[in-house]
C-alpha cells in the first residue's frame, strides 16, 4: 500500500519527534517472525521504554537525516524493524534476548549517538547493568556512611544496656 506525500511527510515528522530523547538505535530483519512474536517484542519494548516500529527503509533514511544517528545508513537494506531508546542498554539486552529466543531475528547492527555499532558491539552492551542496577548500586554506596556512623552512635547505648544486664545476671547469681 503506497502512501501519499503528506502522509509520508506525518511518518517522517514522527520519526524525528520520537528521536529527540533517543540515545540509541536498533535496526533488525524481521523476516520469518509471527506477528504474535513481533507483537511480544514490542510488548517488551515498552516495559522497557523501547520505541519498536516497522518503516521504509526510505521514510527512516529522510528521518534520520538530521540526527547523530545518520551514521546507520548502511545498514537500511531489506525488511528492517527500527527500535529506539533513552536507555541503550534495556534496548540492547531486549534485542539480544530476543534474538537467542527467536533465530528468525537478526540484528543488524545500530548507533549510540553518532558512532555505528555492529551486533557483537550490541551484545557486549547488553551484558552491561542495567540502569535500575547501577542506580542501586550507587544508593547502596551512598548510604554505606551514613548506615555505618547510625550503627557506630548505636553502639554506645547498646553495649551499656548489655554491661547493666551483665550487672543484673550476676548479682540475681
Amino acid at each position: 500500500m503506497s502512501l501519499k506525500l503528506a502522509e509520508k511527510e506525518q511518518v517522517v515528522a514522527a520519526l524525528q519527534a520520537k528521536l529527540e530523547g533517543v540515545q540509541a538505535t536498533v535496526v533488525a530483519e524481521y523476516r520469518g517472525l509471527t506477528v504474535a512474536q513481533m507483537t511480544e517484542l514490542r510488548a517488551a519494548g515498552r516495559k522497557q521504554g523501547v520505541w519498536i516500529q516497522v518503516v521504509k527503509n526510505s521514510l527512516l533514511r529522510r528521518a534520520l537525516k538530521d540526527s547523530p544517528f545518520l551514521v546507520m545508513d548502511p545498514l537500511l537494506k531489506g525488511p528492517l524493524v527500527f527500535a529506539a531508546s533513552a536507555d541503550p542498554v534495556a534496548m540492547a539486552k531486549l534485542f539480544t534476548d530476543f534474538a537467542k529466543r527467536y533465530d528468525k531475528l537478526v540484528i543488524t547492527g545500530g548507533a549510540l549517538g553518532s558512532q555505528l555499532m555492529d551486533p557483537q558491539s550490541l551484545a557486549q552492551l547488553s551484558k552491561m547493568p542495567s540502569r535500575e542496577e547501577l542506580l542501586a548500586k550507587l544508593m547502596g554506596t551512598m548510604q554505606a556512611p551514613i548506615s555505618t556512623f547510625v550503627r557506630t552512635l548505636n553502639e554506645v547505648p547498646g553495649r551499656f544496656v548489655r554491661t547493666l544486664a551483665a550487672v543484673r545476671d550476676q548479682k540475681a547469681a
